[in-house]
């Protein structure tokens, strides 16, 4: 038990009584309930323009969702203008201009040249300090093997951390192809074709990447038990991975996918695709030992308007589901009322770990004297339950309809201002800060200097042979 002062924005003191004797300013009784740095969401998609549709969410309304929910930062992945970068970033910034919350940036890589180097510079510059690289999504956003390579190499020089969606993209176009081709044309056609072997072996083949140009790793929505097995080898064996479930993940199986509904159905296709039975389990032993690190979202969401325009085929519904306001409640009721973490587990994984791999820790994901003033209280005791007709994402349905939860965040604190009260949001449009985010994070202390290719020119080969021309007869 302790008082936390809050002052400009800032905790400026922690403690019994930290508000010292005739203090006159607000005060939010948090008598029997968990007081708790607010919630990082380390993915999320903003007004992002997909597969002819733009996400309906965009930074108003996911950021308003966002703190309902009890999440005070997110990053959200840009996307560069025709493979531009810098531009890219430019759009997303004007786009950032009505935040309400505080907010980041990791920039996609989907094409390899020398501006592409030279824009990932100037980004880390300006506070970008991570890159996601598609291994899926065929002809729109997929990089090769050959530009992934560059692209872990270049995040290496420059101290950025290296994100990769881990399908294999090739495959997943052969399989959608088969699966259409038979007559399955649904959004459970969606499952059917990308099969979790498709997300092993891209996971692998990523992980294994970066072993060769010694690189961290972020995988991203990490869906199945195969990518988790790749994960677990490659930590194992010392590899510096960063391993990402989402919510939707951790509480949901792939037969959601099977309703006779197309509404219904629709609303739980995103990618890699929610698995089968088992999955979920696996996923949730893993993050309550620490095996996977950070719960995201993956938040991308798409009305059911925008869904039905894949009725009749499920390669071209757009790709996505909810999670930016629920994803604490989801992971609270999954994780912490099950048994399997404790609160203080939960906060690691909610927000500390992502303020670390992200390099704005103590700035956040702490409660600590000098820390941003983002908290929240959760009331254990409060239950609630979850429906589009209450939440406050602009999307018309919600793949958590009726799910009911023990333990609610009932007030949210961003920026040293209660913003949510349990009932209601307090905003104002323009005042979410852009958080820049600084390269070489305790991912990279102590790499080895040599990647394993130079150690052969540094150390000498272990056989001499004659230059060219000199070679005896």
């Amino acid at each position: 038990r302790a008082d936390v002062l809050v002052r400009g924005g800032k905790v400026v003191a922690v403690g019994p009584g930290a508000g010292g004797e005739g203090f006159s300013g607000r005060e939010v009784d948090a008598s029997g309930m968990y007081v708790m740095p607010g919630g990082i969401d380390p993915h999320t998609h903003l007004e992002m323009p997909f597969m002819g549709q733009v996400a309906c969410d965009d930074f108003r309304s996911g950021q308003e969702a966002a703190l309902a929910g009890g999440t005070t930062m997110h990053i959200d992945f840009a996307l560069p203008d025709a493979h531009d970068l810098a531009s890219g970033y430019r759009t997303y910034r004007q786009k950032a201009a009505k935040s309400v919350m505080d907010y980041g940036f990791h920039m996609a890589v989907t094409q390899w040249n020398e501006k592409t180097a030279a824009d990932m510079k100037e980004l880390v510059d300006a506070g970008v300090n991570s890159f996601k690289f598609f291994l899926a999504y065929k002809g729109a956003l997929m990089v090769t093997d050959e530009e992934f390579l560059a692209g872990l190499e270049r995040c290496k020089e420059i101290g950025a951390v290296p994100m990769v969606h881990a399908e294999n993209g090739d495959a997943v176009v052969w399989g959608q192809k088969k699966v259409f081709e038979a007559g399955i044309t649904g959004p459970e056609g969606h499952a059917l074709s990308r099969p979790a072997v498709l997300e092993g072996e891209a996971t692998a083949r990523a992980i294994r990447l970066a072993q060769l140009v010694n690189s961290p790793l972020y995988v991203v929505h990490v869906m199945s038990k195969d990518a988790l097995g790749e994960i677990v080898k490659a930590k194992q064996e010392g590899a510096r991975v960063i391993g990402e479930p989402v919510a939707s993940g951790l509480y949901w199986d792939e037969s959601k996918m099977w309703d006779p509904d197309f509404k219904v159905a629709a609303q739980y296709v995103m990618s890699p695709p929610i698995r089968g039975p088992g999955h979920a389990d696996a996923l949730k032993e893993a993050l309550a030992s620490g095996v996977l690190d950070i719960v995201a979202t993956d938040h991308a969401v798409f009305n059911s308007t925008q869904k039905a325009l894949g009725r009749h085929d499920f390669r071209i519904i757009p790709n996505g589901v909810n999670g930016i306001e629920e994803r604490l409640h989801i992971t609270w009721e999954t994780m912490v009322n099950s048994g399997m973490m404790k609160p203080q587990d939960f906060v690691r994984a909610t927000s500390t770990q992502a303020a670390k791999v992200f390099n704005v820790f103590p700035q956040k994901g702490a409660i600590v004297e000098g820390a941003d003033a983002d908290i929240i209280l959760l009331d254990p005791r409060k239950e609630h339950t979850i429906s589009a007709s209450s939440h406050h994402s602009r999307m018309d349905t919600n793949i958590y309809e009726g799910v009911t939860i023990k333990g609610r965040v009932v007030t949210t604190i961003s920026q040293g201002k209660v913003v949510w009260d349990g009932e209601q949001l307090f905003t104002e449009e323009g005042a979410g800060r852009f958080i820049p985010m600084k390269p070489f994070g305790y991912l990279f202390d102590k790499l080895a200097d040599v990647e394993p290719l130079e150690k052969g020119a540094a150390t000498g080969a272990p056989v001499k042979r004659a230059a060219p021309g000199h070679e005896e007869l």
